[in-house]
């Protein structure tokens, strides 16, 4: 099996999104993917990767890996750390293929025969129009919210969206209603009235639903660490599952003074850079659950790492997504199969929209549990047509072309 080609393919649909897919000279495409900055990302795909990947013979992931970060991107979750996780995932789906087995079955097999899940309150055009993670880059339609907008629900109607998760079987959900707060003060202190607003939405959801919904609660690094325990002390009462990203997970010593100042569970990593970005929050116990983002680490094969790592701490793993369909895929082989996996995050506000018209494949939630799909590989494919659709733009560099430059 030799690479022979390398194809994006960016949806107008979601802007951030980038499809990689890795052609072989035996008819087989492997389906990797990127998120952010996906113009950028596409360049550095064709104008470096290109040159290792294309003519390389039985490409292994964990060969690929190395030689793509013998220098730039190793350090940093850049364009070249984006890009290169795509290729992984890709490079995976391909080697599953070859042996004709899911990955969850490449990784040793399932430990648990599904996966609980929990709904990220997000909407479909949550995070679409640039890198901000910032209120005005929520998506939330300008005439008013259309259907499975989540985050306008949870900020507007928690209750009732609450108690609609809960009937469909869901039994976790994550809600961020500090962040416009941490806007008006760079994070630095919240007032009392901004506090009992936040607080007011969790209020309502713990009424409605109870405490048997694992209640996550992001708050996008965005504080500091006066800022955080104040919000992290006035949640106790209301027992989160955890408070995600308090502080941002590189300020390592003041996560770990803010995880002795509160007993709420912290979790931390969808912007940690592999195993080396991780040891020091293990380290000084400032983690309780690791969200190791698959694309935003490096890949799989790196990820696997962390959750390795993560478990020779006691830590669970809850893998990051709000990044595309073939990493959600991914996520699912990679949690089913590490012994420390805890849950996974879905967005079915993606799933629902975007991720199912461009893909097939798609792992199925039933009853808010998930199991890893048995097709070769991570088994999402591009749908039909897609590729060539008006809807795209795309672009190939083939091992011909090499040999012509």
């Amino acid at each position: 099996m030799r690479i022979t080609g390398v194809e994006t393919i960016r949806p107008a649909i979601q802007p951030n999104l980038l499809f990689v897919r890795l052609h072989t000279d035996d008819g087989r495409i492997g389906l990797g993917e990127a998120f952010f900055g996906g113009r950028t990302v596409e360049s550095y795909l064709h104008e470096s990767a290109a040159d290792v990947l294309l003519g390389t013979e039985d490409p292994a992931p964990e060969a690929i890996a190395r030689t793509l970060t013998s220098y730039t991107g190793y350090a940093g979750a850049g364009v070249e750390t984006r890009g290169n996780g795509a290729i992984d995932l890709a490079l995976w789906d391909l080697v599953g293929q070859q042996a004709g087995l899911p990955l969850v079955a490449l990784f040793g097999g399932p430990v648990r025969a599904s996966l609980p899940t929990y709904n990220t309150c997000a909407g479909p055009g949550y995070i679409s129009k640039s890198v901000r993670q910032r209120s005005d880059n929520w998506g939330v339609p300008s005439g008013g919210p259309e259907r499975w907008d989540d985050l306008d629900a949870f900020l507007n109607r928690p209750a009732a969206l609450a108690r609609e998760l809960w009937d469909e079987g869901i039994r976790g959900m994550k809600v961020w209603p500090f962040d416009q707060a941490a806007e008006a003060t760079n994070g630095t202190d919240i007032s009392p009235a901004d506090l009992s607003r936040g607080l007011a939405v969790i209020e309502a959801i713990r009424s409605e639903v109870g405490l048997e919904m694992a209640l996550m609660v992001e708050l996008h690094g965005l504080w500091n660490r006066r800022g955080a325990t104040t919000i992290l002390q006035s949640l106790e009462p209301y027992r989160p599952y955890w408070v995600e990203d308090p502080i941002r997970p590189d300020a390592v010593d003041a996560l770990a003074a803010l995880s002795a100042d509160t007993a709420v569970p912290i979790a931390t990593g969808e912007t940690v850079v592999g195993r080396r970005g991780f040891l020091p929050l293990l380290e000084r116990g400032a983690v309780d659950v690791i969200t190791v983002d698959v694309q935003w680490t490096g890949g799989l094969t790196e990820a696997r790492k962390v959750a390795s790592l993560a478990d020779t701490y006691g830590v669970p793993v809850a893998p990051h997504d709000c990044t595309g369909p073939a990493t959600l895929a991914a996520c699912i082989h990679l949690t089913q199969s590490a012994p420390n996996g805890l849950t996974q995050e879905t967005v079915r506000a993606f799933l629902r929209t975007w991720y199912a018209e461009l893909v097939d494949g798609l792992p199925e939630i039933v009853d808010g549990r998930v199991t890893a799909t048995t097709a070769p590989g991570h088994g999402v494919n591009l749908r039909p047509g897609l590729a060539e659709s008006d809807q795209v733009e795309r672009r190939v560099t083939t091992l011909q072309a090499k040999r012509v430059r």
